[in-house]
This record gives C-alpha cells, sequence and structure tokens, in this order.
C-alpha cells in the first residue's frame, strides 16, 4: 500500500493533467514540470533515502515515507494554483524515495529464495500493477468525484498502510559505521537533475538555443563533472559505483532505467486520445484496461519463468512484446474505430512485457546486492525506475508538444511513441550484454 501511493496515485498526473490545468489555471509548462516533478525527486533522493535506512532503520524510513505521503497529497487536495501542486508534488516524491529502497530492502531481510522471488511479485504489483490501473483509475475517480478525491484516496490508503506495517521488526545494519553523509554529492546530482528536467521540460518554450536555454545546458554539465568527480574521490560516495562491477546488476538497472523511460508512453497516448481523438479522460483510461490486466498476469508468469528458465529469457522477450505493443500504439494515421483496437491491443502487450520483465529484474538486482549494502542497492535500482520514468516522460512530453506545436496531432503522437520504442530497444541490448546466458549461470547469479 506504501509503494502504491506513487505508482497509482501519484502518477494519475498523467491521466489528469488536462482537468487539473483547466481547475488550476495553470500553464502547459507548469503542467509538465508538475507531471515529472515527483517521479525526478524520487529519483534524485532515492539513494540518499537508502543509505540512511540502512543507517536509522528501514522500518522507520518507510513509516517516514508515509507521513510525507499524507502531506503531499493533502497540499494537492488545498492547492488553488501552482505553488501547493508544485510543492506536493515534490513531497510526493521525496515520501517515494524513502519508502522504495526501504520496503525493497525488508523483503530481502525477511524472504529468501522463492519465497522472496514471491515477496517481490507482490511488491511489483504494487508498482507495475499500480502503474498499469493509474489510467482508468484516474479516469474514473476524476470523471465521477473530481480530480482531489484521487489524493483524499490516496491519504486513507496510506493510513491503512501505516496500521498494517505496525509491529513489524526493525531491520537496519549495525556495523554501517561512522561516515558522513555525502551531502556534497547529493546537491550537485540535484542540480544536475533539475537543469536536465527543467531544459528538456522548457526548452521548447525558453528556445533550444536562447541564452537561457543553453544557460540551463551548462549548468547540467558542469554539475555533471562535479558530481562524477566528488563521486570518484571519496569511500562515503552517494553512488557507489562498486555495485556496478557485477554485470547481472548493472544490465538490471540500466534496463529498469530504459523500461520506465517508456512510461512516456502513457502521456503521449493519453494526450494524443484526448487532443487528437477527442477522448475524455474516463475514455481514455477505459483504453488501457488492457494494460492492467495483462501488467497482473505477467508479474507472477514472469515470477514462474524466473524460477524455471532464470532471468535472461523473460527479462528479453519482456522487451520485444513492450515494443511490438508500443509500435502498434503508433500507427496514428489509422482510422478511429481500428485505431482504437491498435490502442487496446498496444496496451495489452505493452503491460504483458512490464509484467514479464519485474520480478526478474528486480531478483537479479537484490540478490546481486552485498547484504551490507542491500538498502542502498536498492536505491539504486529504484532510482533508476524514477528518473527513468522522469525523463522518459519529459522527453516524451517534448517531443509531443514540438511536433503538435504547428498543428500535426497525429504525428506528434507516432513520433512521440517511436521514442520510447528506442529506450526499449536499447533495454533489449542491455539485458542481452549483460545478464547470464544460460539458467544455471541465472541460478548462480541471483543465490550468492
Amino acid at each position: 500500500m506504501g509503494v502504491i501511493t506513487f505508482w497509482l496515485f501519484a502518477q494519475t498526473m498523467l491521466n489528469i493533467g488536462p482537468a487539473v490545468q483547466q481547475d488550476l489555471g495553470i500553464s502547459a509548462g507548469v503542467l509538465n514540470i508538475s507531471v515529472s516533478l515527483t517521479a525526478l525527486f524520487s529519483g534524485m533522493f532515492m539513494v540518499g533515502a537508502g543509505s540512511l535506512a540502512d543507517r536509522i532503520g528501514r522500518v522507520k524510513m518507510t513509516n517516514i515515507g508515509m507521513v510525507l505521503s499524507i502531506t503531499g497529497s493533502l497540499f494537492i487536495v488545498v492547492a488553488q494554483g501552482a505553488p501547493l501542486l508544485i510543492l506536493g508534488r515534490i513531497i510526493q516524491g521525496l515520501s517515494a524515495a524513502a519508502i522504495m529502497p526501504s520496503t525493497m530492502a525488508l523483503m530481502k531481510v525477511y524472504f529468501d529464495g522463492k519465497e522472496r522471488q514471491r515477496a517481490l511479485s507482490y511488491w511489483s504489483i504494487g508498482s507495475w500493477g499500480g502503474s498499469g490501473l493509474t489510467s482508468l483509475f484516474a479516469g474514473l475517480v476524476a470523471s465521477t468525484l473530481g480530480w482531489r478525491a484521487i489524493f483524499i484516496l490516496s491519504i486513507v490508503i496510506t493510513v491503512i498502510g501505516m496500521m498494517l506495517l505496525k509491529g513489524t521488526p526493525e531491520s537496519k545494519v549495525e556495523a554501517i559505521g561512522s561516515q558522513k553523509f555525502d551531502f556534497p554529492g547529493l546537491m550537485a546530482f540535484v542540480v544536475m537533475m533539475l537543469s536536465f528536467n527543467l531544459y528538456i521540460t522548457n526548452g521548447s518554450a525558453l528556445g533550444w538555443t536562447s541564452l537561457a536555454g543553453l544557460g540551463l545546458v551548462a549548468v547540467f554539465l558542469l554539475s555533471t563533472l562535479v558530481f562524477v568527480k566528488l563521486e570518484t574521490s571519496k569511500d562515503n560516495s552517494l553512488i557507489d559505483f562498486s555495485l556496478f562491477k557485477n554485470k547481472a546488476y548493472a544490465g538490471a538497472t540500466l534496463s529498469n532505467f530504459l523500461l520506465n523511460a517508456a512510461a512516456g508512453t502513457l502521456i503521449v497516448v493519453n494526450t494524443y486520445a484526448q487532443s487528437g481523438r477527442g477522448f475524455t479522460s474516463f475514455q481514455t483510461g477505459l483504453l488501457t484496461i488492457g494494460y492492467l490486466v495483462f501488467v497482473l498476469i505477467a508479474i507472477r508468469m514472469g515470477e514462474k519463468f524466473l524460477q524455471k528458465y532464470g532471468a535472461r529469457m523473460p527479462m528479453l522477450a519482456s522487451a520485444v512484446i513492450t515494443a511490438t505493443g508500443i509500435a502498434l500504439m503508433s500507427l496514428t494515421f489509422l482510422p478511429n474505430s481500428l485505431y482504437i483496437i491498435f490502442i487496446i491491443v498496444g496496451y495489452a502487450l505493452f503491460g504483458f512485457g512490464l509484467g514479464i520483465y519485474a520480478t526478474p529484474s528486480t531478483d537479479t538486482a537484490v540478490s546481486n546486492a552485498p547484504a551490507e549494502k542491500v538498502a542502498v542497492a536498492s536505491g539504486v535500482y529504484k532510482m533508476a525506475s524514477s528518473l527513468g520514468g522522469a525523463i522518459g516522460v519529459a522527453i516524451s512530453a517534448s517531443v509531443f508538444a514540438a511536433v503538435n506545436a504547428d498543428g500535426h496531432v497525429h504525428e506528434a503522437g507516432s513520433i512521440g511513441l517511436l521514442v520510447n520504442i528506442l529506450f526499449v530497444v536499447i533495454a533489449f541490448l542491455s539485458v542481452f550484454f549483460t545478464t547470464p546466458k544460460d539458467h544455471a549461470d541465472a541460478v548462480h547469479s541471483t543465490t550468492k
């Protein structure tokens, strides 16, 4: 329930954006920032929160995340303009940063072997399954109770989650040492990601080659150099790059980043369906029903495939299936009735592919992490999810807006989706070159 406060409730902004923009009277640029901001802040602070969870306790950090979730949702409920909306979205991102690595680390602490894989499957139902329900849930609630009701329900779910968590034994690393937290590295990372996100989301309005736009590029490049220098010159670095010496972990994390970047598919299809085809938010949500059904079915199937074939086969198959689904939805030149069928089938394949991927990838990342760094490693892995989603949504929305600026809405939908196919193709290649090739190697990799 803690996990779905982000993947289900916070991510509804992908579908209710037009309603929020009209109600609050904000610009398209502010809306685009608010849509990607939660995932961005989640990704930026995920690793730091994972490291802190190792020190103070994973259960305690999860509860902190729950409180932040309630606070962020409350700000959005009472928002009357951009300030509280932006603040609420930032706090929601910090909430996800606290909850994701802490709960994933608890999966490794309290479960092992097949039990861990089953636990991770249900954890994935909260994340991937929550994202699968997002559009339908958002459209239904927004069209009946109003979009603010979504975040009231989020508060209710969070309170129930906190009640269920009560009494869970604490878990932390006692021998973590007394090293200071890497605040300089965190600040450099935050500046790096914020400047990148602002350039992508507002580059068209500012002018890609304007003084302001080029200034953001300069800030991004400079902060990246500072971050790399800081992280490679100290022992208490924010991101432990030694984790990536394990090829399986590196491949799982990179492919996780790229497949989450394909979440840009949702904002492109949702926006195109409403602006290009005249659908309501509820009708747009109904088109995603196949995504919801098949992602939930496929998560447990991915678990079984992992146990039978190892991680490589289902992870590669997931990329092929996901790309096929996006390709079907990119055929925006089709007439309305036929295109609706292609969206429904495309979403089903999209959800099926992501569902098969979820457990093999998560288990590969968690099981290849050292015990004393499991929350940090989980934080890096989930950082890849959040940053991938934020960057993918930002790039997809910007490409769609740029092409649609001259009124070419159908071309905008198609090109925006082709960008997401590219993300998935690169994810396929990352798995192909990093994940063990046979079941015996995979079993060894996930048990060592």
